[in-house]
């Protein structure tokens, strides 16, 4: 029976600490006024119950009165545990306690308990309950040893003494187990209230945004897409969610998105790609895509989001702007061309003078056919600057492709006092390429060296494969040079160095070379001259 009454005092003590945890969950957790007064009346309250209830065991009456005042001392200060240990003693002596022990035990206790909180009021709770314990404790034991006779009946100390730490410690656990409860609540409510403003602006700037966002798994199957692709495409969420997005890529683009959808696979970096995407009304539209992966748990790549821009108008005006930077390239070539188309003409006129006097020379004859080949080999280049350009790929010999170019160029090089100096580390390189756009490119660099070097000198170009399969054509001048800090602005639109140039030239080749999957660098210094460097990838 006596460990049954252990029990349901513990019990009653186990629900005296819950009640006001639970209570205080109903306020959402808001601080409420005057804690510790109303938390030291309600533990008064109990604390006369222990006293009512208590165990009586041979003359001795065990209860839980010290157990709610070490807790509440230990988590809410003297306040607070002066009023919970005031009725509860006025109680026990009204039930029939001793008097002049009770009453300068309960003094000491208060006061011990008082002092001590001046110097472990900045430690943790735990740590104040574990001290406050010890202090109870020893007290207890120092008083039963002047007032009682403890030798008589040890076991029932011990007993009592048991009861209240156990009485502490349940509390404690209680306490602490509802403060991390308490906490880890305020940590999820913060992060959910984040994750749900995080939410709300992504989805604002998902269905606002003209911007394509795509999301796919790993085999290329749409799993989302922006509610922008009806305004852009035309096509709503349900059209094509679970589809392969491969059969809505331009067959002659998919290649490419793929190789460069594998290569994003294995090093988990994202990639920049232009592809047409066919519309609702079965057009094809431009598309700028920045491929992201998205890595999971295991460092596997689990999806891929696309977000795409509609490029088709700037495409068109890039077109033109390429078409009318032809044009004027054939009109700033077009006076070194007649000055070389005169010199084989008055050789023509002087020799068909001595024909006339002379009818019987054949070695006149072949030399007019000589100079007349090489009018049409002029024109020839010249014509074919201004014909509209094929858009398939053909594989080349780059070193012929210069070649071709440095004649053209040959005759402003004479005027200009230039040589043009070509190496071949390896022939022959071959590439795949649109013969007439790259040779715009090397027309428009070579030209610009010329520009820059008014005194004359060498343009030293260089032709050489790399470590990684790449094709390097470098153009060494001896110019003027330019400002390293004006080296990353080269290639914008209307950004020249030239008083009346447009800016349009370097951004056309920027611009051919990314369609051939190559790239251009630039280093230069004042009066030191200028070094450009173009990549292509290598014809397999």
């Amino acid at each position: 029976m006596i460990l049954l009454d252990y029990i349901v005092n513990l019990s009653v003590f186990s629900i005296f600490v819950i009640i006001p945890l639970v209570i205080h969950s109903f306020f959402n957790y808001k601080p409420i006024n005057k804690v510790r007064f109303w938390v030291g009346l309600y533990a008064e309250i109990f604390t006369i119950i222990f006293v009512v209830f208590s165990i009586q065991q041979l003359g001795y009456s065990l209860d839980l009165k010290f157990a709610p005042v070490i807790i509440v001392f230990a988590y809410l200060g003297p306040v607070a545990g002066l009023i919970t240990g005031a009725i509860p003693l006025l109680a026990r002596l009204y039930i029939g306690g001793n008097w002049y022990p009770d009453l300068l035990g309960w003094t000491f206790v208060m006061i011990c308990f008082m002092v001590m909180h001046l110097y472990i009021s900045r430690i943790t709770p735990i740590k104040r309950v574990l001290i406050l314990s010890g202090i109870y404790v020893s007290i207890y034991i120092i008083f039963v040893s002047i007032f009682h006779k403890i030798k008589d009946h040890p076991s029932v100390h011990f007993e009592y003494l048991l009861f209240v730490v156990l009485g502490v410690i349940i509390a404690t656990f209680l306490i602490e187990s509802y403060v991390k409860l308490y906490r880890l609540n305020n940590r999820l409510s913060y992060m959910y209230k984040k994750v749900e403003e995080s939410e709300s602006n992504y989805r604002l700037i998902a269905e606002n945004t003209l911007d394509l966002i795509v999301v796919i798994d790993k085999e290329y199957a749409i799993r989302y897409i922006s509610p922008s692709h009806k305004f852009v495409l035309g096509y709503e969420e349900s059209e094509l969610v679970g589809i392969g997005i491969s059969t809505l890529i331009h067959p002659d683009d998919f290649s490419m998105i793929k190789t460069t959808m594998n290569e994003m696979l294995e090093n988990k970096k994202s990639q920049l790609i232009e592809f047409r995407f066919q519309d609702k009304k079965r057009g094809w539209i431009e598309l700028e895509s920045r491929c992201m992966p998205v890595v999971g748990e295991d460092y596997s790549i689990e999806h891929i989001v696309i977000i795409s821009r509609d490029i088709t108008e700037r495409k068109k005006s890039e077109e033109i702007l390429l078409q009318s930077e032809k044009l004027a390239i054939v009109g700033e070539l077009a006076a070194g061309v007649a000055h070389e188309i005169r010199n084989p003409l008055t050789t023509i006129k002087g020799f068909f003078q001595l024909y006339q006097k002379e009818h019987n020379s054949d070695e006149y004859i072949e030399l007019l056919l000589s100079e007349m080949e090489r009018i049409e080999m002029i024109t020839s280049e010249l014509l074919s600057l201004g014909k509209p350009q094929a858009t398939h790929l053909n594989r080349m010999n780059i070193r012929e492709l210069i070649e071709n170019t440095l004649d053209l160029l040959a005759p402003q090089g004479i005027m200009n006092d230039i040589q043009f100096i070509l190496s071949v580390e390896e022939s022959p390189i071959f590439i795949n390429c649109e013969k007439n756009q790259l040779k715009q490119v090397f027309l428009n660099v070579i030209k610009n060296a010329i520009e820059a070097m008014n005194k004359g000198g060498m343009i030293h170009i260089k032709i050489r494969k790399s470590e990684n399969g790449k094709c390097i054509i470098s153009f060494h001048d001896q110019g003027c040079g330019i400002p390293e800090e004006l080296l990353p602005r080269l290639g914008e639109p209307f950004y020249t160095l030239k008083e009346k140039g447009t800016g349009l030239g370097l951004m056309i080749c920027h611009k051919i070379i990314k369609q051939h999957n190559g790239s251009i660098t630039y280093q230069s210094k004042v009066n030191e001259g200028t070094l450009i460097e173009i990549t292509l990838p290598l014809a397999s």
